[in-house]
């Protein structure tokens, strides 16, 4: 069985492309509105992504698409306090989570899986969080993975809800919110039934360390200028008198033993400057690039190259490897290296969602198996 699904502030398509990885998903609507996203995301799909989520005009569109799977990377705002009297969602309007939640309830998919930084679990002193729980499991009566349910009340530990990418086969630091829910009016309380731990880890991985993946001998353009990198270190011996542990990182010194990356960051620079990396290339030291005003460093200090950043995020190397084994990643004409590393900055980690993708399958296997069982193959009613 296909599952028909559509991906909501797609972004570049990481999320979609590890329910593909997956197989049994076939993606038939995209929304995304950063213009550059667009660009990429159609290069690499085919698919028209320019629709905004808000617009009544697009939850119109989802309604007159049949579809089985919900997906949405949402970026995580400020709920309103205000609203109480009318429940948990009246917080969240003006939010892209509300707006979410509307085509959830209109169109009721038989399942979702929405995915946000960690920080979405501490933010509000988590409150926040626990509104978007409640919303999705007391609102709109969705199971959801890591979620108890107990005469009316629930429970659940947000810590459950983050998976780091470094445990799902590629060399970065990177914690993630994974949500995932299950209609119970369509499944009923076989939902109750279903593993309630999201997966921990992949099986295999893709590198053993940040050595496996770095693409030495850069181009001079990746090195950094000798008076930027004494900035940086008089900066970072700032705050280190304080006592603070602020300010750029080299991730690939000798002396550690399976390097990982930090988190990559789709701001540029800090992201950037807290992956620094020594590449030892001949005839760098000392040169003066137009762009720059002082000579490149004499210690090999460069930032990582976008591909290194797409390795890292699944999408070169991993996500769109054809059956030929030849990666056919590439962005197309006019993105250039700062969108390129915003782009991957914003992305999710492929590998990691793959394994997101297998866990529905397997619980979505399960769920239709026992519909058949029970002579029950009313498989999406609408409210």
């Amino acid at each position: 069985m296909v599952y028909k699904m559509i991906d909501l502030c797609a972004g570049i398509g990481g999320i979609r492309r590890g329910f593909e990885l997956a197989k049994g998903f076939k993606n038939v609507l995209s929304a995304e509105i950063d213009k550059y996203a667009c660009m990429t995301y159609k290069h690499l799909y085919g698919d028209n992504p320019e629709n905004d989520i808000t617009t009544e005009g697009f939850k119109e569109k989802v309604e007159n698409t049949e579809y089985d799977i919900l997906l949405a990377g949402f970026p995580c705002q400020a709920f309103s306090r205000a609203g109480k009297q009318l429940g948990f969602r009246d917080k969240t309007r003006g939010t892209l989570f509300f707006d979410i939640t509307d085509i959830i309830e209109r169109t009721r998919p038989k399942a979702f899986m929405l995915e946000n930084v960690d920080n979405l679990i501490t933010h509000n002193k988590g409150e926040t969080f626990d509104i978007i729980i409640k919303t999705l499991t007391i609102e709109l009566g969705y199971k959801v993975i890591g979620v108890t349910e107990e005469e009316g009340k629930i429970k659940y530990d947000a810590q459950t809800f983050v998976r780091n990418s470094r445990n799902f086969g590629v060399p970065q630091n990177r914690p993630r919110v994974y949500i995932m829910g299950f209609d119970r009016k369509i499944w009923g309380n076989e939902v109750d039934k279903l593993p309630n731990t999201l997966p921990k880890n992949r099986p295999k991985k893709i590198y053993n360390d940040l050595n496996d993946l770095l693409e030495m001998n850069a181009a001079p353009e990746f090195f950094l200028a000798s008076g930027y990198f004494e900035t940086l270190e008089r900066h970072k011996a700032r705050h280190e008198s304080k006592g603070n542990g602020f300010g750029y990182k080299i991730v690939n010194l000798p002396e550690i033993e399976s390097p990982v990356s930090n988190a990559l960051l789709a701001t540029g620079g800090s992201g950037k400057e807290r992956n620094l990396v020594i590449d030892m290339r001949d005839g760098i030291a000392g040169v003066q690039l137009p762009s720059r005003k002082t000579p490149l460093n004499d210690k090999g200090i460069r930032v990582m190259t976008p591909r290194e950043w797409g390795k890292l995020q699944g999408f070169i190397n991993y996500g769109f490897i054809d059956k030929d084994g030849k990666d056919t990643f590439s962005f197309p004409e006019g993105v250039e290296k700062a969108q390129q590393y915003k782009q991957f900055g914003n992305a999710v980690t492929i590998p990691a969602v793959e394994e997101m993708a297998k866990f529905m399958k397997m619980c979505l296997k399960r769920l239709e198996e026992n519909k058949k069982m029970t002579g029950n193959n009313d498989m999406h009613p609408k409210s």
